[in-house]
């Protein structure tokens, strides 16, 4: 009995775009196509090793093409694991991925950036929408008796009805549209399938009819041929010496691997032989994954055991703060039939994990070479390497050197070795400053402290950095320390005030404290400051502040210590102020317009713009 569903509402819409607006080279369909055929025998060849139901399952994996120029049909077919009633409807009636209404609030509007998304977001298939006006799935999962159509016209309706159908695997009838009729030919698909899917482990054999002639004249005839030619090489390329293959090679594999139209960056490609035996073949990609900030993030490494694919589904398999990287790891030495919970703890897929981090971390500091490209590889993964910083002790010092910061004294961002290399031979330690806002930070009245020395102050306003850098001691036996911090300012040794002034300024200091008492813990001199005031800091534990905000707890308010330029004009009069009134309003808009360049807002904004205003109306 015939079943109608309506798509998802995140299907027609994607539809909509694929069909109308998206890819601009629609050959790419059958890449797509053939990929999702790869995963389904992997996935089969799997549990035919493993699963006693399976294990007596006739398997020889393969894909097969047949075209038809006069219907102007393509049918692609795999003898892979299959799918049931409730497989069809959650595959290709819903993006069941999460994360996947963010799929849509990603376009851009450039067809060939939002053409790069598809793939990513894991909704390939109906890339096949943009030639056919009609699919029709028939499948069958293996170990099951029922197999199940699925059609639709790809217009917000699909129907699934039982079918017959003798072998597990899918099979995907393609109804071309009249001006995508030129795909169903032998060169088309040929020509495709060696552009995009030569690598794939698995042989694809395209069926055809060749046409022969005999005789000649009025007795010449043609007699027609059916003929299979398998039309890809089937051999892994992470099992290829490197010396045979081709930054072409790479680049290909990448793409119908990753579903990424993007060339990779760089690619790194290992062959261990010894105690342990293993290949991994890892792609640093161009472009951030759209789930990189998400828990739920999908793994980029897929493992196999002697060419067996096993999981892609693992995160343990490189270190989180490397989720960006795709790749392949294939071992010699772990049982096909290692179960999730031994691979956690595995000492050989341990061992692989750390081998395997230290050649990216190395490949990605080949990658600093060129500033240029760096520059790109950090906008997007810069935030995510940071994470390394209190997660991977190992290669701490490797991170540290891959990292780039903003300072208060270079447009551009530097490395710790750059900052090191300007400092001052007086200078003791590396300082930072930790905000939320880098414009707030860049006008921070505490730089004006540093800049007197000449001294450089990192600007660390990502919401990581206040929890990976207060773990961060040192680098290169150089202290690193927070500029806003006590046991900085002191290494500064500038605000030195002679008794006579602090006698000069003893009153208006009590009445500041008086004013604020509960907001700041000490006023103090300064001679240093350009601005008349601003606000220090004594807490040093930014971490475990940091660390309360995540788990979603109130963090417990600090008091600061409020130091006041001496040489300022405005506290210098602030001094003459005899209305007891009037000199509270003008400290209590000094405190505030402190706090706002601080973090960039304050609590009660409405009584500083009445007071604010009141001034203003006064003096006018």
């Amino acid at each position: 009995m015939s079943k109608k569903h309506n798509f998802q509402t995140e299907i027609n819409q994607l539809l909509d775009l694929m069909i109308h607006s998206l890819y601009s080279n629609k050959e790419i369909f059958l890449r797509e196509l053939i990929s999702n055929a790869s995963d389904a025998l992997d996935k089969l060849n799997y549990l035919t090793l493993t699963d006693e139901k399976l294990k007596n399952l006739t398997f020889q994996p393969a894909i097969t093409i047949h075209f038809d120029e006069t219907k102007k049909t393509i049918t692609l077919e795999d003898n892979g694991i299959g799918m049931n009633e409730e497989d069809l409807i959650n595959h290709l009636g819903t993006i069941a991925k999460s994360g996947t209404k963010s799929f849509l609030s990603n376009l851009s509007g450039d067809k060939k950036k939002d053409s790069a998304l598809i793939g990513q977001f894991g909704v390939g298939f109906y890339s096949a929408f943009m030639v056919a006006d009609k699919i029709i799935v028939q499948t069958k999962k293996a170990g099951e008796n029922q197999a199940f159509a699925w059609i639709s016209d790809g217009k917000g309706e699909y129907e699934i009805n039982p079918c017959t159908k003798e072998s597990q695997g899918t099979q995907i009838t393609l109804y071309l549209k009249d001006e995508d009729k030129h795909f169903a030919s032998k060169w088309e698909i040929e020509n495709i399938i060696k552009k995009y899917s030569d690598h794939i482990q698995f042989p694809i054999f395209l069926h055809y009819t060749q046409s022969k002639f005999e005789g000649e004249g009025e007795n010449k005839k043609e007699t027609k041929e059916d003929k299979v030619d398998q039309v890809n090489n089937a051999k892994a390329i992470w099992k290829i010496s490197k010396n045979e293959l081709k930054e072409e090679d790479y680049k290909e594999f990448y793409k119908s691997f990753s579903h990424d139209n993007s060339d990779p960056l760089r690619w790194v490609h290992t062959k261990v032989e010894g105690n342990l035996e293993y290949t991994t073949l890892f792609f640093i990609p161009k472009n951030a994954p759209f789930d990189l900030y998400r828990v739920d993030y999908q793994s980029g490494v897929k493992l196999y055991v002697k060419r067996v694919f096993i999981t892609d589904d693992d995160k343990e398999l490189l270190p989180q703060y490397l989720r960006f990287v795709k790749g392949i790891i294939d071992s010699e030495d772990l049982p096909l039939n290692v179960s999730r919970e031994i691979l956690q703890q595995n000492k050989i897929l341990a061992n692989i994990k750390s081998a395997s981090t230290k050649k990216i971390l190395s490949e990605i500091a080949n990658l600093a070479k060129d500033e240029k490209t760096y520059k790109d590889f950090y906008d997007n993964f810069g935030k995510v390497l940071k994470e390394g910083l209190y997660s991977d002790y190992e290669n701490k010092d490797k991170i540290l050197e891959l990292l780039r910061f903003h300072t208060n004294t270079q447009d551009s961002m530097i490395s710790l070795k750059s900052y090191k290399d300007s400092m001052p031979s007086d200078q003791k330690s590396i300082y930072y400053l930790l905000g939320e806002n880098l414009d707030l930070l860049k006008a921070s009245p505490l730089l004006e402290k540093y800049a007197k020395k000449g001294y450089g102050v990192l600007l660390l306003n990502e919401e990581v950095d206040s929890f990976v850098m207060p773990s961060v001691s040192e680098y290169e036996k150089t202290p690193l320390k927070d500029a806003s911090s006590k046991n900085a300012l002191e290494e500064l040794g500038l605000d030195s005030i002679d008794e006579n002034t602090q006698k000069d300024f003893e009153s208006l200091c009590n009445t500041i404290k008086e004013i604020t008492k509960d907001q700041i813990k000490d006023v103090k001199l300064s001679n240093t400051l350009q601005s008349p005031v601003a606000l220090i800091g004594e807490e040093e534990n930014a971490m475990m502040a940091n660390l309360m905000r995540q788990m979603g707890q109130p963090v417990p308010p600090t008091q600061k210590i409020l130091e006041i330029n001496i040489n300022h004009p405005i506290i210098q009069k602030l001094k003459e102020v005899q209305d007891k009134a009037t000199l509270e309003d003008y400290i209590v808009l000094l405190l505030d317009s402190a706090t706002l360049l601080e973090k960039g807002s304050i609590q009660n904004a409405k009584n500083f713009t009445q007071k604010l205003f009141a001034l203003l109306e006064k003096q006018l």
